[in-house]
């Protein structure tokens, strides 16, 4: 003899199965958002470095540019990964960007 099911089963309604919590990333997000305050805090040092710079010689120092424009690309990378943005580690796990 066999028993049939009556759809007893189809009856529930399936929710869709959620991904657990990301607390790695979350630990991450924390460690690079320490990364992120004191890179703003660099660069906007070497902006200031850099005015400095142009009051006494006149022009801008390139290789001060080129170093704000990377850690300007660093704290965006930082900041996209804190924010879901980009899933890539940025430095120091992943490589430093470069002009």
């Amino acid at each position: 003899m066999t028993s049939t099911n009556d759809g007893a089963a189809d009856s529930r309604p399936s929710t869709p199965a959620r991904a657990p919590f990301p607390f790695v990333r979350l630990l991450y997000a924390f460690a690079f958002g320490i990364l992120a305050w004191f890179s703003l805090c660099l660069t906007l040092s070497l902006a200031v470095i850099q005015f400095i710079v142009i009051g006494v010689t006149g022009r801008a120092n390139e290789e001060l540019k080129a170093f704000s424009l990377s850690m300007v690309q660093y704290l965006w990378e930082l900041l996209a990964f804190i924010t879901f943005v980009r899933d890539e580690q940025p430095f120091p796990i992943g490589p430093f960007p470069r002009p």
